[in-house]
């Protein structure tokens, strides 16, 4: 396909009319009536981004260690489930895009494809995201699993004990097509109850008993096969809480506003996070739809970020070829406004170069 969106507006655009309703309702909606979605944007494009002339750039680049591996870029991306949703080629699609443009990726638990096939098609895909799977066993199996697939990280995801009320959803009565399942979890054994006693809540007795505890993530991270980072994170003690479990990291994430409307935005709860990781890595996700934005959250202490709804757009428009046009993009308009900023390396991207009202937060 040659007929490719020139810019990320026009993929995000071309998206909104290629897909139905209820698939837009799914991967590009929040939750509620969209507060916090909107806020993740509205807190990035309040970060001001200060220019600085006459620069020596020569030797610029974007590479940055993380967990032991050099990467081309700081563009990761998120773990997003069912993408044959939005075109047939999937998850395979979109890791062979993140292969061919460097960008490292997640493989979302509730992928419609197998994982070793999506290893196949992109060996950047390293990172494997999982979600309590109700007890211990059943964690540590999928952990497992994934390890031998030949994955290199685990994101656990840990700010969706339950789903949260998506008001598009409901509207466009979105569902799972016949045939359509997270291939990856289909044999796991999953928790079973006696009928519900007159004074037990279905959500607040039944559900919680499978829900993991902090005792539960300091036990996964001992025993994982791989390190594992928390996805979720908004608050400098959940941070230090993570870490002293044991996690390799975290992600300051509220699901893409997906969960709880009414979160903060993931830019606002950023630099705090950072200050409580104590060194270890903090990545980002929320909002985040152009280079620029890429550039505002390293600024504010981002090791990395990962990007979903952009990586959806060029899914939905031109499958595999429209994942790796959108990366490319981002990654060129990082570079140019590291450029325009003086900036000819990541750890020249500081606090200076921009200006935002919750930086002391």
């Amino acid at each position: 396909m040659t007929d490719l969106p020139p810019t990320l507006a026009q993929y995000e655009t071309r998206a909104e009319q290629a897909l139905p309703p209820a698939i837009a309702a799914y991967f590009l909606r929040g939750a509620g009536a969209g507060h916090t979605m909107q806020r993740n944007r509205d807190d990035l494009n309040a970060v001001q981004i200060v220019p600085s002339v006459l620069r020596d750039l020569r030797g610029g680049h974007t590479r940055v260690q993380l967990l032991g591996r050099t990467l081309a870029h700081p563009i990761l991306v998120a773990p997003m489930a069912y993408q044959t949703l939005l075109h047939p080629q999937g998850e395979a699609g979109t890791a062979a895009a993140a292969t061919a443009q460097e960008a490292g990726m997640v493989l979302s638990a509730q992928a419609a494809q197998p994982m070793a096939e999506v290893r196949a098609a992109g060996d950047a895909c390293r990172w494997f995201q999982l979600y309590w799977m109700g007890s211990r066993a059943a964690t540590l199996t999928l952990a497992s699993r994934a390890a031998q697939a030949g994955f290199e990280a685990l994101v656990l995801t840990v700010d969706a004990p339950v789903s949260g009320i998506r008001d598009a959803e409901i509207e466009t009565r979105f569902q799972l097509p016949d045939g359509l399942s997270a291939v990856n979890l289909h044999d796991l054994p999953s928790p079973s109850f006696a009928p519900l006693t007159e004074t037990e809540s279905a959500l607040f007795d039944r559900v919680a008993h499978v829900l993991p505890r902090w005792e539960d993530i300091a036990w996964l991270c001992e025993n994982a096969p791989l390190p594992v980072l928390l996805k979720g994170i908004l608050t400098p003690q959940d941070a230090r809480n993570a870490i002293q479990a044991g996690a390799a990291g975290v992600i300051v994430s509220n699901h893409g506003g997906r969960v709880l409307d009414g979160a903060p935005s993931a830019i606002s709860a950023l630099p705090s996070v950072v200050r409580a990781a104590g060194g270890h890595p903090v990545l980002m996700d929320g909002g985040l739809r152009r280079g620029a934005d890429v550039f505002r959250a390293l600024a504010l202490g981002a090791s990395a970020v990962l990007v979903g709804r952009p990586v959806a757009h060029g899914l939905a428009v031109a499958g595999a070829q429209g994942v790796s046009h959108v990366l490319r993009l981002l990654r060129d308009e990082l570079e140019i406004t590291m450029a325009l900023t003086g900036c000819a390396r990541l750890d020249q991207i500081t606090a200076q170069t921009v200006r935002a009202p919750f930086m002391s937060s």
